[in-house]
């Protein structure tokens, strides 16, 4: 459980850790030697090594501040964020801190508010955190371990889970199986004993320092039995918990009780020898992580209601997934009804056509006043008609208030970062963080389930007032996966599958080194595990930079969500609602089977007459995006074999929050249009009887054929559609936003959390 370390930190040990900060250092500057794909180790081996010898967390703040220091001297912004979550990272694990080592920290984390975005909002996030840790030390660790392991207490019953959802068609059944078997054996099934123990030895050699006997203390701990250990840890928990939420903290008063408590814990041990006041390392446990292949559409809110039942006092969950019984019967939906919600009752709420074992009882001799006819007459069953509750709609309400996070329709500037205060919002009871394992179409299906999540909530809040979202992207790629997409001739090949993820690489460094260098090494590593058959319990790389991913990545990014209405050739068939995130493809079937013949060898020339051959006469119209939000309407016809919808910019030079639609070589533009749109709405349409396909998030299982129209435009929050509805019913004009409606996000993002958010 613990490991003792050498109090003593040598010249060799700290000079180590310099070296091991300076590489990461020159890791950013992209002058360090390694490999691409090993980007990211240099990280995860300086953390290994602070873990092992818990006396060098005290070191490595004393070197990661005198770096801040310097690159606060020197302008070099790119090193702050990351040496801020480098520091951070340390004093959760750090055994113990001088009170002036905690100062220095906290006046750098103050000077970084007069700096923009992201710096001052990252700084500030640290500075209460350091503040808290200052005055009731030991308390970040306590928080984490007790939310992340569902230690169940009276004072802090906030808990927290990690969720792993991997796209099935891009890892195989053996890496998938590699994959669970490590972050399941790098999570132990350990007693919340053990726990309790950690927290009163780490809490105790915080706050007491080298007055705390950590062996001796751990010892009498092991001898006490159960109930003495829940009653010295609630004690322990209390006294942190009632210093942190002071105004200004005791810190006198704190590390009186928690000495008083010492000694009454270690007053029984026998005096064998001097006592020993070796600092104890005291390992952060990883958080509880469940792997899931993302199979089903459902399969997110089914977890997630999961999540929040079992951990509940008032409900029981059994432990079989499949006595798991959604409140919704939504399993024989298909993916259009399944966005509608709507439900098929076939229950005719008469009394007659319910089975025998459900009549309702009655009289055995029937009434002398009935008639026979009278008697045989269809009745109706009794019932009531359900309507949310004032609380409900208030939760629902100030919750698009509070999480919404996007821009204002129309603008184009990409939203980042927390919003607010720390600790202003009001902390919900259950966080679930959503790890999602591949490349754009899982982040496409993570879009459409998140929508879908929010039309559910919009109409009964059921996860809303107690559950906190927060989303995490780890890009997968794999080459065997790309080769056989072009096999298949899907619109996916030969394009980019990690958009979103590269995005995020170039606006938040940090993350390009710790977490999209994976994208290539994870089904490197899942390979060779599954070919070795060993345990990697002892060095869990993935679930330790997932951990740490989820733990440190607090500054979201968000991305809007597009809707598309489809309308089919077919007019005796429904129009289908969808959602995407990154891209959206229209392809000319009969262009598509002949433009293999003309990769490569077809001049300018030829691709026209190819396009003018095969394509289709298409009619375009769209509100034009600029930064001046006048929205100016146009429109164009124009021949195409195709086009493409980005919303994810592809150079650093056009960071705009808008669709980029760019048409096939050889496309007849008119004259005044560069070839490419930037808008935000838009509607498409052919005017001959030439279907075609639409491809969204370059997901072959998401492909809609015999397509004649589409609209898209920016997915609207489902809570602002529920209240402007509401205020409809009172207002003249529906046009208008009334009541609280001004003040509500009309569109939804997908916020996905980063290190640093966007660096300009």
């Amino acid at each position: 459980m613990v490991s003792k370390a050498n109090p003593e930190v040598t010249d060799a040990m700290e000079s180590d850790l310099l070296r091991s900060v300076h590489a990461i250092l020159l890791e950013l500057d992209g002058h360090h030697t390694a490999s691409q794909f090993n980007r990211g180790m240099l990280r995860w081996t300086l953390h290994k090594k602070i873990e092992r010898n818990p006396a060098n967390n005290c070191t490595l703040v004393k070197i990661v501040v005198k770096e801040l220091e310097r690159a606060e001297r020197s302008d070099n912004k790119l090193h702050i964020i990351p040496l801020l979550h480098t520091l951070m990272y340390a004093i959760v694990q750090a055994v113990y801190i001088p009170d002036d080592l905690y100062k220095r920290v906290y006046e750098f984390c103050k000077r970084l508010l007069t700096l923009p975005q992201p710096y001052c909002t990252v700084g500030l996030s640290h500075a209460v955190r350091v503040k808290s840790e200052r005055l009731t030390p030991g308390v970040l660790y306590q928080r984490m371990v007790l939310s992340e392991q569902n230690i169940k207490n009276e004072q802090y019953q906030y808990h927290e889970k990690v969720f792993v959802f991997a796209d099935p068609a891009l890892l195989s059944m053996e890496m998938s199986a590699a994959l669970s078997s490590e972050i399941e054996s790098a999570s132990p099934c350990r007693s919340h004993m053990s726990y309790m123990c950690d927290v009163i030895v780490h809490t105790m050699q915080a706050a007491l320092g080298d007055s705390c006997d950590a062996p001796t203390l751990e010892r009498m701990l092991k001898a006490k039995g159960q109930d003495t250990i829940e009653l010295y840890f609630r004690e322990v928990v209390a006294t942190v918990e009632v210093c942190a939420e002071e105004a200004g903290g005791n810190h006198s008063l704190y590390t009186g009780k928690l000495q008083q408590l010492y000694t009454t814990i270690v007053s029984s041990a026998n005096p064998d020898g001097q006592s020993s006041s070796t600092l104890f390392g005291i390992p952060l446990p990883n958080p509880e992580i469940s792997f899931h292949l993302w199979r089903e559409d459902d399969l997110l809110w089914k977890e997630l209601a999961k999540f929040t039942r079992s951990v509940s006092s008032s409900e029981v969950l059994s432990s079989d997934s499949a006595s798991f019984e959604m409140p919704d019967p939504v399993s024989d939906l298909t993916s259009s009804e399944l966005l509608r919600l709507s439900i098929l009752s076939t229950d005719s709420g008469i009394e007659r056509d319910l089975p025998p074992s459900e009549l309702p009882a009655v009289s055995e001799e029937p009434s002398a006043g009935r008639s026979e006819q009278e008697q045989g007459r269809l009745v109706r069953r009794g019932g009531i008609k359900m309507k949310p509750s004032v609380s409900d709609g208030m939760a629902l309400l100030q919750d698009t208030l509070e999480e919404t996070g996007a821009s204002p329709l129309g603008k184009l500037q990409r939203r980042a970062g927390s919003h607010g205060l720390p600790g202003s919002r009001q902390q919900k009871l259950y966080t679930a963080r959503i790890v999602v394992l591949g490349d754009d179409r899982i982040v496409g299906r993570l879009a459409k389930a998140y929508y879908s999540l929010r039309k559910r909530e919009a109409r009964r809040p059921f996860l809303t007032q107690k559950l906190s979202l927060q989303f995490y992207y780890i890009p997968v790629t794999h080459e065997e996966q790309s080769s056989s997409s072009t096999k298949e001739n899907t619109p996916t090949a030969g394009s980019d599958l990690c958009q979103l993820a590269a995005y995020l690489g170039r606006v938040d460094p940090w993350y390009e080194n710790n977490i999209r260098s994976l994208c290539h090494m994870i089904p490197k590593l899942a390979k060779m595990k599954s070919c070795s058959g060993k345990s990697s319990e002892a060095n869990p790389f993935l679930t330790d930079v997932i951990s740490y991913y989820v733990r440190m990545g607090l500054q979201p990014v968000y991305f809007c969500i597009y809707s598309v209405k489809i309308a089919f050739t077919c007019l005796t068939k429904e129009h289908v609602e969808d959602v995407f995130v990154t891209q959206l493809q229209i392809d000319i079937p009969e262009c598509m089977s002949f433009s293999g013949t003309m990769k490569g060898k077809g001049t300018l020339t030829r691709k026209k007459n190819f396009t003018e051959n095969c394509g289709a006469m298409m009619t375009i119209s769209y509100k034009k995006a600029s930064l001046s939000n006048r929205e100016v309407e146009k429109g164009l016809s124009l021949q195409t074999s195709g086009l493409v919808m980005r919303a994810i910019p592809s150079c650093e030079t056009e960071d705009l929050d808008c669709l980029i639609v760019s048409f096939s070589e050889g496309s007849k533009v008119k004259a005044g249009v560069d070839g490419k749109i930037r808008t935000c709405n838009i509607k498409i349409g052919t005017l001959e009887q030439k279907p075609f396909t639409v491809c969204l998030d370059q997901d072959y299982r998401r492909i809609f054929k015999n397509v004649a129209s589409i609209e898209v435009s920016p997915c609207l929050e489902p809570g602002y559609c529920i209240q402007k509805m509401r205020n409809s019913r009172f207002s003249v004009c529906d046009q208008e936003d009334v009541g609280l409606t001004k003040y509500m996000s009309k569109a939804l993002p997908l916020p996905i959390n980063t290190f640093a958010g966007i660096i300009q």
